[in-house]
C-alpha cells in the first residue's frame, strides 16, 4: 500500500492547496473508481487519459453538488436581494482545478490521482476550455462570478450557451486560420441541464392595440433552455449558479402552416431558430449589425427576465404560490447588471412585462425599471456602439420598437435613424459606470453619440448634465483565486510564508510585503519562482512551437485581442529597432528579449490578420539570423486563451500595456501580469494609470503621450506621421525594411497596406509615442541588468495590486450600486448530512 503522504511533489504539498488527508483521499480514490466504472462505463484496461479527467471531474463535482442545493435552499429561506448579472459573454476557460482550489481539494486530489498512478496535469489538460467571451468582457464576467460567491452574493451569471465559443486560432505559413470550437464534442461535466425550467421567447409578429392593453401576436416562437454550472465561493460552501440558455424549437415548429414543403423540411428547418445559440460573434471593440446578433441579444434577456419575474413572485423554497405580487418591491429584491449594451433589451423587455403582462401603469413601471437596472460601459471607441436599423427591429421586435419610441418621445423627441443602445441603457439605469478612473472621466467629458433612436448630436455629457448622480467608476480587477493562488502556486506560496494565508480572501493585505523589500532572502525567492516559471513555459514552447528559447532572457509579453488601438504595431517597431542595433553592433552586451506576442483576430478584421501577418515575418528573419542568436527571440503565440494565459503569465518578466492614452477602458491582462510579477511598460491609459498610483509611478515604466497631449494634437496641428518618418533615422530604418520587403522578400509589397495605414491614416498615432517608447525600452534593458533592483521594483508592484481584486470591485457594485451587503462568513454545511 502506497503512503498516505508521498513526496512526489513538494510543490504542491502547501498550505494553501488544502490538506491531504487520509480520509479524504481514500474516499476521492472511492468516488474516483466508482465514476470510472458507473458514470464512464470503463476499467482500468480500456480506459484513455479523458476517461480519467471525466472520472476525476465527477469526484470533484460530487463535492459541489451538495453545497450548491444547500446554497439555493438558504436563499429561499433568507430571500435576499438578489443580483442578476446578464452578459453575451462568460469566458470561463477550465473548471476543474478552480473548483478545487475554492473547495480545498487540490492536495487530497493529488495524492489521489497520484496513488492510482496518473499524472494529475495530464489530466488537467484534457479539459476543454470554455471559451464563451472574445477577451476583457467576457473574462471579467468570469472574475466577477468568482467574486459574487467569495463574497456570498445572490448572484447569478445569465448568458447564452453558445455550441461553438471563440474560434480556435491556428497559424499556417504565418497567416491566422480560424477552426471552429467544438468545445462540447465529449459533453461538458460541469453543466446540468434544466428542461423543467425551459421558457418560450418570442420574435417577429405584430402588435395589436385593444381596450385591455398591447398585445403582440403572430409571433414565432423558440424556446430557451437552461443549464445551470455551479460557481464556487473561495472555502465559504457557497455554491451560487451561472445559467446558460440554449435555443430549442417548439415541437410544432413549421408544422402547423403547411404551406412548408411537407413534414421532412419542417424538421429540417428547426435548426434555423436552434442557430440563435449555435456561435459566439468574434468581434472585439466592434459592432457588427446583423439579425441573428439583435436575436441573441433579445433571446438571453428576454428568456433571464421569465426567470427573475418567476423568482420575485415565488416565496420560500420549494413553494409554487404566488405570493409577491406588488412590482414596486422589485427593486428591493432583484438588481440586474447590464455587461456592455449587448443585454440592453433587458430595458424595454422588462417595460413590456411590467406594462402588457403585469398591468403597471407607464410611469410606475419606468420607475421600477430604472431602479432595477444598472449599466456599465466598456468602450469609447466608436466603431463598438451598438447602433440598430429602424427597419430591423421593426421586423424583429415591433413591440419592443414602440416602447423605445415612447422611452424617445419621453426624453428627446426627434426624426429616427437608428436605436442607439448606449443612450438606452443610460436613460434606463439608475447607475451608469465605467471601469477605471480616466475611462469613466473620459466617458462623462467627451463621447459624443446621437440620442435613443434619432440623429440629433447628444453626448453621454449631455445626460450626465441632466443627472450626474447616476455616473459612477468601478475600477475593474481579477480574482486572485485563478490569477494567483491557481496559476502561480509557487509564489503565492512564497507569499503565504510571510503574510499568512488571508490575502487571498483580502488582498490588500499585500501591502505588507514592503516590509520585506530589504530582506536578501525574500528577494531570492521571488526571483527563484519567477525562474522557474519561466523554465517551465520555456519547455512548453519547445514542446508546442518547436523552438528553443533562452530561459535567462527577458520575457516580454504583449498578449491581448489584436486592434489597431492596442497598437501591436508599435511594439513590431520595437522588435525591428533592437533587431538593427544588434545588427549594427553585434560585439555589445545587449540584454537579451524574448518577445512574445498573442492573441486573436476578428476574422472579417483584415488590419488585425496583416499584423499578425508582420509579427510572424519579424520572427522568420530573426529568429534565423544567426548574428543575433539568442540574443533576441520574436514568437507569435498560437490560440491565446484563458489556459493559455495561465501558463504564459506566471512566466513574464515585461508586460506591454501600450494602447493610445484614452482608448483601453480598462485593461484587466495588465493587473494579471502585476500580480503575477511581471513589470509594466505602459501609456497612462485605462488602469495602467491606477497601477502606477498604487505602485508607485518610479516602479513602473510609463511613456508617451498623456490624454490631454493626444487631445492637444487633435485640436492643435493634428497628426502628421511624416514628420516622425523624416525626423527619426531609426523608425525610417524599420519602415523603409517593412515597405521594402526586407522582412517578406518573397512580396516586397506584402505589407503595402500596413505601411499605408501607418503613414497616412493612422488613428492611434503609433509614431508619436515611437521615439519615448524606444527610450523606455533602454531603461528596461538596464534595469534588468541589475536582478536584484528589478525583483524589488517587481516586489513593490505585486505589494500595489490589492486594489486590483474583483473583490474590491464587487464589493463596490454591491454597496454603491445594488444596495447589497458582501458578507465573508461561510454558510453552515455539512458534508456527511449531504450524503445521505
Amino acid at each position: 500500500m502506497s503512503k498516505p503522504f508521498s513526496d512526489h511533489d513538494k510543490r504542491k504539498q502547501i498550505s494553501v492547496r488544502g490538506l491531504a488527508g487520509v480520509e479524504n483521499v481514500a474516499e476521492l480514490k472511492v468516488a474516483f473508481n466508482r465514476h470510472l466504472h458507473f458514470t464512464l462505463v470503463k476499467d482500468r484496461n480500456v480506459a484513455n487519459k479523458r476517461d480519467y479527467y471525466f472520472a476525476l471531474a465527477n469526484t470533484v463535482r460530487d463535492h459541489l453538488v451538495g453545497r450548491w442545493i444547500r446554497t439555493q435552499q438558504y436563499y429561499y429561506e433568507k430571500d435576499p436581494k438578489r443580483v442578476y448579472y446578464i452578459s453575451l459573454e462568460f469566458y470561463m476557460g477550465r473548471t476543474l482545478q478552480n473548483t478545487m482550489v475554492n473547495l480545498a481539494l487540490e492536495n487530497a486530489c493529488d495524492e489521489a490521482i497520484y496513488q492510482l498512478g496518473l499524472d494529475m496535469e495530464e489530466l488537467e489538460d484534457m479539459e476543454e476550455d470554455a471559451g464563451l467571451g472574445n477577451g476583457g468582457l467576457g473574462r471579467l464576467a468570469a472574475c466577477f462570478l468568482d467574486s459574487m460567491a467569495s463574497l456570498g452574493l445572490a448572484a447569478y451569471g445569465y448568458g447564452i450557451r453558445y455550441e461553438f465559443g471563440i474560434f480556435n486560432q491556428k497559424i499556417v505559413n504565418g497567416w491566422q486560420v480560424e477552426e471552429a470550437d467544438d468545445w462540447l464534442r465529449y459533453g461538458n461535466p460541469w453543466e446540468k441541464a434544466r428542461p423543467e425550467y425551459m421558457r418560450p421567447v418570442k420574435f417577429y409578429g405584430r402588435t395589436e392595440h385593444t381596450p385591455d392593453g398591447v398585445k403582440w401576436v403572430d409571433t414565432q416562437v423558440v424556446l430557451a433552455l437552461p443549464y445551470d454550472t455551479p460557481i464556487p465561493g473561495y472555502r465559504n460552501n457557497i455554491v451560487n449558479t451561472m445559467r446558460l440558455w440554449s435555443a430549442k424549437a417548439p415541437c410544432d415548429f413549421n408544422l402547423k402552416d403547411f404551406n412548408v414543403g411537407g413534414y421532412i423540411q419542417a424538421v429540417l428547418d428547426r435548426n434555423l431558430c436552434e442557430n440563435i445559440s449555435r456561435v459566439l460573434y468574434p468581434n472585439d471593440n466592434f459592432f457588427e449589425g446583423k439579425e441573428l446578433r439583435l436575436k441573441q441579444e433579445y433571446f438571453v434577456v428576454a428568456a433571464t427576465l421569465q426567470d427573475v419575474v418567476r423568482r420575485f413572485k415565488a416565496s420560500k423554497f420549494g413553494s409554487r404560490e404566488v405570493v409577491r405580487t406588488d412590482f414596486a418591491e422589485l427593486p428591493n429584491k432583484v438588481a440586474i447588471q447590464l455587461n456592455d449594451t449587448h443585454p440592453a433589451m433587458a430595458i424595454p423587455e422588462l417595460m413590456r412585462v411590467l406594462v402588457d403582462e403585469e398591468k403597471l401603469g407607464w410611469d410606475k413601471a419606468w420607475d421600477v425599471c430604472v431602479r432595477t437596472c444598472a449599466y456599465t460601459n466598456h468602450t469609447v471607441l466608436p466603431e463598438a456602439l451598438e447602433r440598430w436599423p429602424i427597419d430591423l427591429f421593426h421586423h424583429l421586435l415591433p413591440r419592443h420598437l414602440e416602447i423605445i419610441f415612447e422611452i424617445n418621445h419621453r426624453f428627446m423627441e426627434g426624426g429616427c435613424k437608428k436605436v442607439n443602445m448606449a443612450h438606452l441603457c443610460i436613460v434606463g439605469s439608475h447607475a451608469v459606470n465605467g471601469v477605471a478612473r480616466i475611462h469613466s472621466e473620459i466617458l462623462i467629458a467627451t463621447l459624443t453619440n446621437f440620442d435613443i433612436v434619432c440623429a440629433t448630436m447628444c453626448r453621454f455629457k449631455d445626460f450626465y448634465e441632466l443627472d450626474p448622480h447616476k455616473f459612477q467608476n468601478k475600477t475593474n480587477g481579477i480574482t486572485p483565486r485563478r490569477w494567483l493562488v491557481m496559476c502561480n502556486p509557487g509564489l503565492a506560496e512564497v507569499i503565504a510564508e510571510k503574510i499568512g494565508e488571508e490575502f487571498i480572501r483580502d488582498l490588500d493585505q499585500l501591502k505588507r510585503l514592503l516590509k520585506f523589500i530589504n530582506d536578501d532572502a525574500f528577494i531570492r525567492d521571488i526571483a527563484k519562482v519567477k525562474q522557474e516559471n519561466k523554465l517551465k513555459f520555456a519547455v512548453h514552447l519547445e514542446e508546442h512551437y518547436k523552438v528553443k528559447i533562452n530561459p535567462q532572457s527577458m520575457f516580454d509579453f504583449q498578449v491581448k485581442r489584436i486592434h489597431e488601438y492596442k497598437r501591436q504595431l508599435l511594439n513590431c517597431l520595437h522588435m525591428i529597432t533592437y533587431y538593427n542595433r544588434i545588427k549594427k553592433e553585434p560585439n555589445k552586451h545587449w540584454t537579451p528579449r524574448t518577445i512574445m506576442v498573442g492573441g486573436k483576430a476578428a476574422p472579417g478584421y483584415h488590419t488585425a490578420k496583416m499584423i499578425i501577418r508582420l509579427i510572424t515575418a519579424i520572427g522568420e528573419v530573426v529568429n534565423h539570423d544567426p548574428v543575433v542568436g539568442d540574443r533576441l527571440k520574436v514568437i507569435f503565440l498560437e490560440n491565446y486563451r484563458v489556459t493559455l494565459a495561465e501558463k504564459a503569465i506566471p512566466s513574464a518578466d515585461l508586460s506591454e500595456q501600450i494602447s493610445t492614452a484614452g482608448t483601453e477602458a480598462s485593461g484587466t491582462g495588465n493587473m494579471k501580469f502585476m500580480l503575477n510579477g511581471a513589470l509594466t511598460i505602459g501609456t497612462m491609459d485605462g488602469a495602467n494609470v491606477e497601477m502606477a498610483e498604487e505602485a508607485g509611478e518610479e516602479n513602473l515604466f510609463i511613456f508617451g503621450m498623456r490624454v490631454e497631449d493626444v487631445d492637444a494634437m487633435d485640436a492643435g496641428k493634428g497628426y502628421h506621421a511624416s514628420e516622425y518618418y523624416n525626423r527619426i533615422p531609426e523608425l525610417k530604418q524599420a519602415m523603409d525594411q517593412i515597405a521594402g520587403g526586407f522582412f517578406s522578400p518573397k512580396q516586397p509589397d506584402l505589407f503595402k497596406e500596413l505601411v499605408d495605414l501607418l503613414m497616412h491614416h493612422d488613428r492611434f498615432k503609433v509614431f508619436a509615442d515611437y521615439e519615448a517608447y524606444i527610450k523606455c525600452q533602454d531603461k528596461v534593458n538596464q534595469l534588468y541588468k541589475n536582478p536584484k533592483e528589478w525583483t524589488k521594483m517587481v516586489i513593490h508592484n505585486i505589494a500595489g495590486c490589492g486594489k486590483f481584486s474583483s473583490d474590491r470591485t464587487i464589493a463596490q457594485y454591491a454597496r454603491e450600486i445594488w444596495g447589497m451587503e458582501p458578507s465573508l462568513e461561510k454558510i453552515p454545511f455539512l458534508w456527511s448530512e449531504m450524503q445521505e
